[in-house]
């Protein structure tokens, strides 16, 4: 699925235009986006959790030349999902619990 499709399918859901739906989740996506430049994690009880994690420094090779490089560390984006979310993709092993 991808952004349109997802924003005809909340459309439908909700009974709403597809420019308001549109609307409301560009703004869903910025706020996110911008909370987690902030450093700050996004909690969505039953749906998972957006939060910033950190990457070390650490030496790799070139695939092309077999060289080694120095990788920089930096930010990263990280999604853990909610215990609905889980249950909802994979119910059999939800049940087992």
């Amino acid at each position: 699925m991808n952004k349109s499709e997802l924003i005809d399918a909340i459309a439908t859901k909700a009974n709403a235009s597809k420019a308001a739906t549109a609307v409301v989740l560009n703004a869903t996506l910025e706020a996110i986006a911008e909370a987690l430049a902030n450093g700050e994690s996004v909690q969505l009880i039953g749906f998972g959790t957006f939060s910033v994690g950190e990457r070390s420094a650490r030496t790799g090779r070139n695939p092309q030349t077999g060289k080694e490089m120095k990788i920089a560390a930096k930010k990263v984006a990280r999604f853990k999902a909610g215990a609905a979310l889980s249950a909802a993709v994979d119910p059999v092993k939800a049940k087992a619990k």
